[in-house]
């Protein structure tokens, strides 16, 4: 072997110690091979910023102390490129030395020496981190993560004016793992304040879906008003745990004797309330994958008794079951009221992947019961973009106010946005009417404080539907809401169409025949990232031949509602440029044409 390749292949394969270039003296980094480095610095600083490589294979960190591992987590470290950087927070550390044990995928055998990836030149310690809003599809005025992945609404409670959200999240990239809940408040439904994380993993896993109430009784014994969460530990097993705060909501303390409820199943995503007929707690928890759930009362939110089941042939039975929610809901213009079970569903939803279906019938303390046949299947948005949708508990004046996340899992993790994945749909309001064929549809419509998002309205009053196109105002960026009320001919067809100067369109169709309202996004801007997601959806519209439509456009999404909320229909768009016009053709006449800008 000749002296330059040996000096090469020897460099290569023993440990090698260098300093970051970027993160300063205190940030060492020690190759130990192909597969493992270490990375050591004393933790000075708020941030040590990880670089990421969008799809890199995931390495494991384990974080020590004193050679103790403390946390633990994935991240796709830049291998080849960099794509953006996530923070690792040092808060929890400072003062003390970190040690970061990093096992990468990278196998001895393959000749490819992990020292080599351009995370170990860009990773550096910071005091600032920033989070501006610039990404191109980053909604204005739709709740989204300062940055990471996002998916499920979780832990919603309304407590002294302040609305909690909390939800599944990723800190350390912008795909899914390493679920913890992210935590969000608000006083209106539309501004949020971000909040460190609420609920991390520990040795009985990941942190999955669950909710929280306030415990305005102290049953629980830890405090008048505490704010008690039940999640589900998702490590080998799926069980529920519970934790606790007397914060209002924004640190938790773990209960000792989790889990508090166990199974042999894939159970998940508890949903409880307190149940003021029958005097004791109610839990409803998802058993996946035999497409049911089940029911739990308690006395106290930690000794639970199985009480009834719902759900073997009911509804869609495509996909697994999953975030249940059983509320009572007013029947609207009497006083009525009726049971109602969201059952969120992934995959079998109508047009495709995630979806939440839901069953009108009667709870009698123990177990649910459904009014209509087993066949009949109802979607509360028939989007393709509304999914793991639950209610605030505790909400003022017995409101039932729901939150959905919107994307779909067919391709939630190729969405093209970047540093961010995912937003929450609208806040929407709950309640029953009678459909034409006299049984019960859930009405689902914008919460009132979205009326606060209105700026300027430009009316182009009544008008034939002709076609012409009509230029919107473009002060804000395509953020709009259209609210749009047509007269349908008897067996006649209105096309709406959003467009925009590189005659990317969406195209929004009323049938009278046919009683629909459709979406179609195939031509509506970047799509080919996935073979899933261009589409039509479809919905089914009252007889009445005269139609009032909600639109809410932001920079990624469009929400449909029907005035009386008989539908709603929520679909992610990814246009070049923002919606610019918009033109109404065919058997109608346009009655009301009103667009407001939005104040985001």
């Amino acid at each position: 072997m000749k002296l330059k390749p040996l000096f090469t292949f020897l460099m290569a394969i023993l440990p090698c110690t260098w300093v970051a270039a970027q993160g300063g003296e205190n940030l060492q980094i020690t190759s130990l091979g192909a597969d493992n480095t270490l990375v050591t610095f004393d933790a000075a600083n708020e941030y040590l910023l990880l670089p990421i490589e969008e799809y890199a294979p995931e390495a494991k960190v384990n974080v020590l102390i004193d050679g103790q591992i403390v946390q633990q987590f994935t991240a796709r470290l830049a291998q080849s490129k960099h794509d953006y950087f996530v923070p690792f927070k040092l808060e929890p550390y400072k003062g003390r030395h970190v040690v970061l044990n990093i096992e990468t995928s990278n196998e001895r055998s393959r000749v490819r020496f992990g020292k080599t990836d351009v995370c170990w030149k860009l990773m550096k310690l910071a005091d600032t981190f920033p989070t501006d809003n610039t990404e191109k599809y980053r909604p204005a005025y739709h709740h989204t993560p300062l940055y990471g992945w996002m998916n499920d609404p979780n832990g919603m409670f309304w407590k002294d004016g302040v609305w909690h959200l909390y939800y599944q999240f990723n800190p350390y990239g912008s795909m899914w793992g390493n679920m913890t809940w992210g935590h969000s408040t608000s006083r209106d439904l539309l501004h949020w304040d971000h909040h460190p994380e609420a609920i991390w993993a520990d040795g009985l896993g990941s942190v999955f879906s669950g909710s929280c109430v306030v415990d305005k009784n102290n049953t629980a014994g830890f405090g008048k008003d505490a704010v008690v969460a039940i999640y589900t530990s998702a490590g080998k097993s799926q069980q529920q745990s519970l934790a606790y705060s007397t914060d209002g909501g924004m640190t938790f303390t773990k209960y000792p004797y989790n889990p508090i409820i166990t199974s042999d199943k894939e159970t998940r995503d508890d949903n409880f309330f307190w149940d003021e007929e029958h005097g004791y707690w109610v839990l409803a928890l998802a058993d996946a994958l035999t497409h049911q759930d089940l029911f739990y009362t308690s006395p106290d939110l930690k000794h639970w008794t199985l009480s009834g089941k719902f759900g073997l042939g009911y509804g869609s039975q495509n996909g697994v079951w999953e975030c249940p929610d059983l509320m009572r809901l007013p029947v609207r213009g009497t006083n009525r009221h009726k049971w109602v079970l969201l059952v969120n569903i992934n995959p079998g939803a109508p047009f495709g992947g995630s979806g939440t279906q839901y069953f009108v019938g009667e709870w009698d303390g123990k177990t649910f019961t459904c009014d209509e046949p087993s066949y009949v299947t109802k979607w509360i948005d028939y989007g393709r973009d509304h999914y793991a949708a639950v209610s605030w508990s505790n909400a003022p004046d017995g409101r039932k106010t729901i939150i959905g996340w919107m994307s779909n899992w067919q391709y939630a993790n190729i969405v093209p946005t970047m540093q961010f994945r995912s937003a929450n749909t609208l806040p929407r309001e709950l309640d029953l009417i009678k459909a034409d064929d006299g049984s019960y549809v859930v009405a689902s419509l914008p919460s009132p404080e979205c009326l606060n998002l209105r700026g300027e309205k430009t009316s182009y009053g009544s008008m034939d539907a002709d076609g012409s196109v009509l230029v919107l105002p473009k002060e804000k960026d395509g953020l709009y809401e259209i609210v749009l009320t047509v007269r349908l001919d008897s067996r006649g067809k209105a096309d709406i169409v959003l467009m925009n100067d590189k005659d990317e369109r969406v195209t929004m169709t009323y049938d009278a025949q046919a009683q629909s309202f459709s979406m179609d996004r195939t031509q509506s801007g970047l799509t080919d990232f996935s073979d899933d997601f261009p589409c039509t959806t479809l919905a089914t519209t009252s007889r009445s031949r005269t139609q009032e439509l909600r639109l809410f456009i932001d920079r990624c999404s469009i929400e449909a509602f029907a005035g009386d909320g008989r539908f709603a229909m929520t679909n992610l768009v990814f246009p070049s440029e923002p919606y610019s016009k918009i033109s109404v053709s065919g058997g109608c006449r346009v009655q009301a044409l009103d667009v407001y800008k939005i104040n985001p």
